[in-house]
């Protein structure tokens, strides 16, 4: 039950994350200005990875450690599902998220940014999903 719950935890605050980045974050790029806009960017990948990079190695290590150690009453399946979730994040961020970040370190681009902006859709969705697995598998335990 103490990995479900941390692994719930890293979900959760992923979710946060990544609807406040979708909804607020993301969106205000075009507002930095093309004068800071570089160094804002690096900034802005630096600091969000000291955020981000712990928990999504935390949510992706205790996913794997569940389906190998599973909770009594939680489905294999659900489990399998959530892993295989957490590697759609992994992949959409590896490669849709980062390049666009790449390209917009070189300077703003307003094609990039709104591609950025787009294809995080993606991922808000697939940590809502991931959200609304944990909940139900924590619910399953009781």
């Amino acid at each position: 039950m103490p990995l479900l719950l941390i692994h719930t935890f890293a979900t959760l605050f992923m979710t946060g994350i990544i609807w406040f980045v979708q909804v607020v974050h993301y969106p205000l790029f075009d507002r930095v200005g093309a004068s800071s806009f570089v160094a804002y960017e690096k900034q802005h990948a630096m600091r969000t990875g000291w955020v981000v990079g712990p928990v999504m190695c935390v949510e992706a290590l205790t996913a794997l450690a569940l389906t190998v150690y599973p909770p009594l009453g939680v489905p294999v399946g659900s489990l399998l599902l959530g892993l295989v979730l957490v590697g759609i994040a992994w992949f959409l961020t590896a490669f849709l998220q980062v390049p666009q970040h790449r390209a917009l370190a070189r300077g703003y681009d307003a094609k990039v940014h709104r591609r950025l902006v787009v294809t995080n859709w993606f991922r808000t969705v697939v940590w809502t999903m991931r959200s609304v697995l944990v909940l139900w598998m924590l619910a399953q335990t009781n």
